[in-house]
């Protein structure tokens, strides 16, 4: 399996999340579906995993669920697929290792519906993926963007990018300038030895990283980070000036 021949078909997108911080907005509307630009944070994603060529995704569900899935399931241009989580909120880690079945064999994108939204530069970023995934190398595969370009992110960072593509992690009191972006490649077997029950997908990327096959992907175009209610006016502003 290669970088040229292998183009995943089936994604997953992680919209169970409560969104505390995008209340009193969440108090009503789950954060998936918080409109920027007039458009559903997940339907940015999913817009995204068509161009990409994904014909299957995986959408999982818990906090008010029934309007998350009913948004889902309008979509003609995928087949989509419900990954129940309303007795149990299973966390990023556990979420994706419950919806395996529904995603088979190879790896497959995973998206956060509330984070994965971005300007796009000259070439897709999710070509950029597909174009750097190595099987042979490689468990799961991040999109990294640059701090200072992202808009709405005012954290320290996450990874230290390698001139290979490998990641590490920030030191704990450090600053990098690379932050997860909210998409990924990942592959199942990833998920070989995972604890039941809830847990965060960060425990399989510190694995990963031991087991040297954590690589990152730099992002190109800008990485709007929706975060809090503020962050909605900052990147529907960055996308008209993208555009004019």
């Amino acid at each position: 399996m290669t970088a040229t021949t292998f183009r995943p078909e089936k994604a997953m997108i992680l919209a169970a999340g409560i969104g505390k911080r995008m209340r009193p907005i969440t108090a009503t509307t789950p954060k998936p579906l918080i409109e920027v630009n007039g458009q559903a944070l997940m339907d940015h994603g999913m817009d995204k995993l068509v161009q990409a060529g994904v014909k299957t995704c995986v959408v999982n569900v818990h906090y008010l669920a029934d309007l998350v899935e009913v948004h889902a399931r309008r979509r003609s241009d995928l087949d989509i697929l419900i990954s129940d989580e309303r007795d149990e909120l299973l966390e990023t880690g556990g979420g994706i290792k419950k919806a395996l079945p529904l995603l088979g064999d190879a790896p497959f994108f995973q998206l956060n519906a509330d984070t994965s939204y971005w300007i796009e530069g000259v070439k897709p970023n999710l070509e950029h993926m597909i174009d750097a995934w190595d099987d042979t190398r490689m468990d799961a595969l991040l999109l990294i963007a640059e701090t200072v370009k992202a808009v709405g992110y005012g954290g320290r960072g996450d990874f230290e990018l390698g001139k290979d593509g490998s990641l590490q992690r920030r030191q704990e009191r450090g600053v990098t300038p690379f932050a997860y972006a909210g998409a990924a490649i990942l592959h199942p077997r990833l998920f070989e030895g995972a604890p039941e029950g809830a847990f965060s997908m960060n425990r399989l990327f510190d694995k990963a990283i031991e087991d040297g096959r954590l690589f990152g992907v730099q992002m190109e175009g800008i990485w709007l980070h929706i975060g809090t209610p503020d962050a909605i006016g900052a990147a529907e502003y960055a996308v008209r000036e993208s555009a004019a």
